[in-house]
């Protein structure tokens, strides 16, 4: 299991994590079940997920995989009888699920009418595909709205629940290209706050963390080259990051376990905390 910054005391509390087999879903799953929770790892590939749960409890924890499809409330709520059945009801979700789509990326960063559009493959503005879009904003908004509400119903009126949503710095400061994306975190951030809002007086804290730049499955190729070397778009961010680096998985674990104690942050709730190397706070001179 991971290294951890610190531990906290998650005994016997039910952790669900959507989108929990990612590189950095699994770090938060492995950190979770290293503080005693009894952790459920979502995806909607039940192999990747049973997979990294036989990993957990070789390490000696306690995990369940299962697969499920955050964008189908049946499908949640099927998933939610049998992690009940098995563990209990859950305490902490964390949702982890998002992503991205093509059709919702421009194919440069700046619209330059004499060249927009010559390359056949590349998107302009005007190209966007709503469906696209859709696929974006369903994947990343309604992906967390949903879950929420199917394990959010199990945690009302139960001291020390919490839910954690996963935004991005694309919701801080819009980045070039990923309009679609950019747009749908920006809602995770605004959901995130109303929710905190409404269940206020009802035992459930929901905060956010927003991660900066990270290598990971969906954007490793935007970012090193095949020969290893950092592509344009990977020196671009790191020089807009003052650490001069990108993060490493386990740096976002001292933000979640925080988030996930309730003795630690228990009158924390509608935070979005950006995990960045300074990203967000730096204006570029």
């Amino acid at each position: 299991m991971n290294k951890l910054p610190f531990r906290v005391d998650l005994k016997d509390k039910v952790v669900v994590v959507t989108g929990g087999s990612g590189v950095l879903g699994s770090a938060m799953c492995r950190a979770l079940a290293a503080c005693g929770a009894k952790l459920v790892v979502i995806g909607r590939d039940r192999q990747k997920a049973e997979k990294l749960a036989g990993e957990l409890a070789a390490a000696g924890g306690v995990a369940r995989g299962v697969s499920c499809d955050v964008l189908d409330k049946p499908s949640l709520e099927a998933a939610a009888r049998e992690i009940e059945s098995a563990f209990g009801p859950c305490d902490i979700l964390v949702n982890g699920a998002g992503g991205n789509h093509p059709k919702g990326t421009a194919g440069q960063e700046y619209f330059d009418a004499k060249t927009a559009g010559t390359a056949p493959s590349e998107t302009t503005f005007f190209d966007f595909d709503v469906a696209g879009f859709d696929f974006v904003f369903k994947l990343n908004l309604l992906g967390t709205l949903l879950p929420s509400q199917v394990f959010g119903r199990q945690m009302v009126g139960r001291p020390g629940c919490t839910i954690i949503n996963v935004s991005s710095m694309s919701a801080l400061r819009p980045l070039t290209k990923v309009a679609a994306y950019s747009g749908a975190k920006a809602a995770i951030n605004n959901l995130t706050q109303w929710l905190a809002t409404h269940f206020a007086q009802s035992g459930i804290r929901v905060n956010a963390i927003a991660p900066g730049f990270f290598i990971t499955e969906q954007n490793r190729k935007l970012m090193i080259q095949e020969d290893g070397n950092y592509t344009a778009r990977a020196k671009k961010v790191i020089a807009q990051t003052p650490m001069r680096r990108f993060g490493e998985p386990d740096e976002l674990l001292g933000a979640l376990l925080w988030l996930a104690d309730s003795k630690a942050s228990g009158f924390v709730t509608g935070t979005i905390i950006a995990i960045d190397g300074g990203f967000s706070a730096y204006a570029g001179v």
